[in-house]
């Protein structure tokens, strides 16, 4: 069984247990996959250039990155250049033998081209041109699962390979919950979402009301309804791996002893395969 990580961009994320953890799991035959995120650490780029980042709320409520043509080359340079570097050099220092990709390697995560987007602002919904997003629709499995036959570990960036109305290819912007998601579902492994939290809190403001799993359409309900702010789309992305092929999604605290042994373990909230069930139920009585 692949197991995929996606490590969070958040300032209070420490990546150095897991990037341990990594190694440890290496050494003992198992196959990982690496994602990253790093909105922070592009956010403060563009700050240091002199750009104010854009953020804006779609008509669903979900706020994301506006990503114009300026950001894009920052988010260009921080991902998969600083950030996914810097992780494939700490992994060497582990012992790992990591290999670097940019989601448009080989056309690793391919999707259509965003270059509009419904917003709200001041209670008016709008469209607001000029965007460099997508959303990922295809995962080029065979590219991962030739390099971890090889031996080494992949540890994966966006950008996406967005597909142009005109038929060309511009890399673009993509949510790295979504692509871990996209990942693991083509490769129906087990995802890890490490976080600055220890998992979906009934109570966001109280550790103890952590949720622990999720294994119906019930109590999966229950974690969409608890899941606030930044954990929306975290919920987001674990229902569309599910929906991909994913083997199981938990959400946990990067900031532990092994935090992907102990989330794998059951340290954090687990969502499996069942809590989808009637939803998938309903769709092939409605196909047939």
């Amino acid at each position: 069984m692949t197991t995929v990580v996606k490590i969070g961009g958040a300032r209070a994320v420490d990546p150095e247990g897991a990037l341990s953890d990594v190694a440890s799991l290496v050494e003992d035959g198992e196959d990982v996959v690496l994602t990253h995120g790093g909105s922070t650490a592009v956010d403060e780029t563009l700050e240091d250039l002199g750009k104010e980042p854009t953020y804006v709320e779609t008509p669903g409520g979900v706020v994301g990155r506006f990503t114009d043509e300026e950001t894009m080359d920052v988010f260009k340079m921080v991902m998969p250049g600083k950030l996914n570097t810097d992780l494939v050099e700490s992994l060497h220092n582990e012992g790992v033998d990591a290999v670097g990709l940019s989601g448009t390697d080989g056309k690793l995560l391919e999707g259509k081209r965003k270059s509009a987007v419904r917003v709200t602002e001041d209670g008016k919904k709008k469209i607001k041109r000029g965007d460099h997003s997508g959303k990922i629709e295809s995962v080029n499995a065979d590219l991962l699962e030739t390099t971890l036959s090889g031996g080494y570990t992949p540890v994966v960036s966006v950008p996406m390979l967005g597909k142009e109305k005109s038929g060309g290819y511009t890399a673009v912007n993509a949510d790295a919950d979504r692509a871990a998601a996209a990942i693991a579902g083509a490769l129906e492994a087990d995802l890890v979402v490490l976080t600055d939290v220890s998992g979906i809190y009934e109570d966001p403001d109280d550790e103890s009301t952590r949720i622990d799993s999720a294994s119906t359409p019930e109590e999966f309900a229950a974690v969409k309804t608890a899941a606030e702010g930044f954990m929306t789309k975290k919920v987001m992305a674990a229902e569309e791996a599910l929906e991909g092929g994913a083997a199981s999604v938990t959400v946990a605290t990067a900031n532990a002893d092994d935090p992907i042994s102990s989330a794998l373990a059951g340290e954090g909230t687990t969502l499996e395969p069942g809590a989808l069930a009637d939803e998938h139920d309903a769709e092939t009585e409605a196909d047939e």
